[in-house]
């Protein structure tokens, strides 16, 4: 986000957001025998420090159970409460799970969902045999060896602009299915398997089926070469299942000009 000044009455607001999704039923406000969500905390903890009810946009609308480093939101306020000073006075009321990282006063144009160009998701595994129970929130155990290099092949076959009907569940308000994918790629560290994901759009479980999908294939179930007959043929039931929530992480928005290879040119190495 680069920080624009706006003279309009109310100010437009942009925050980057951090958040475990452990204890939160998603991202989006729901009625409160849900549980609580990521955007009823931060709109309340607003309400508490300005005395005004605002409605948050959200860059993406992450599901029960999954994290972001990189969240962004923006929201209309005629509280003068300066910019710099909101991290800090929001984090002193937020439960410590949920941080304000940024904020800054941005166009009146902007608009966190519509005006982002690209995003950024990874998927963590944890294919020891015995789960690191330091990892057990934020990457999904998977205890038989996977072939990671078999997966980076899948990965390769998704790159580009396809139509993703296959890779979407059931449930969401996308009209059209084709997305453009500039990264996805698998990588290994001791035992620590990562899928990064980097699109002009997901649809709904997308990246989280692209994970089942590849898990599929690296333990030989579904074969790599399998890949562009599943995306041409759009039928669910060809790929694998989808993904647990906790391995999936928002990382990063990006709003400029630039491309992902110049924002993250190792993937393009």
């Amino acid at each position: 986000m680069s920080e624009i000044t706006t003279e309009s009455t109310q100010r437009n607001i942009a925050l980057k957001i951090a958040y475990d999704g452990t204890h939160y039923h998603g991202f989006q406000r729901q009625p409160e025998f849900h549980g609580p969500t990521v955007q009823g905390s931060l709109e309340s903890v607003w309400a508490k420090l300005v005395e005004e009810v605002v409605t948050l946009n959200t860059a993406g609308r992450t599901d029960r159970g999954v994290h972001a480093t990189g969240q962004v939101v923006n929201f209309r306020t005629a509280a003068r409460i300066p910019a710099a000073k909101i991290p800090k006075a929001m984090n002193s009321l937020l439960p410590r799970d949920i941080r304000v990282v940024d904020a800054q006063e941005v166009a009146d144009s902007f608009h966190a969902r519509f005006s982002a160009r690209w995003k950024r998701y990874d998927y963590e595994i944890d294919n020891h045999t015995i789960a690191d129970v330091f990892k057990r929130l934020y990457s999904v155990h998977v205890p038989v060896p996977l072939d990671w290099q078999r997966m980076q092949q899948a990965a390769q076959l998704m790159v580009g602009r396809h139509n993703f009907k296959a890779f979407s569940s059931v449930g969401g308000n996308s009209k059209t299915f084709e997305r453009t994918l500039y990264v996805c790629q698998v990588t290994e560290h001791q035992g620590q398997i990562r899928i990064t994901c980097i699109g002009d759009g997901f649809l709904y479980n997308m990246v989280r089926i692209i994970a089942g999908t590849l898990i599929y294939v690296g333990r030989k179930r579904i074969p790599p070469e399998a890949i562009p007959g599943i995306l041409e043929r759009g039928e669910r039931k060809r790929g694998g299942p989808t993904a647990a929530p906790r391995g999936l992480t928002l990382s990063y928005v990006h709003y400029g000009e630039e491309l992902p290879k110049d924002i993250f040119p190792e993937f393009y190495h």
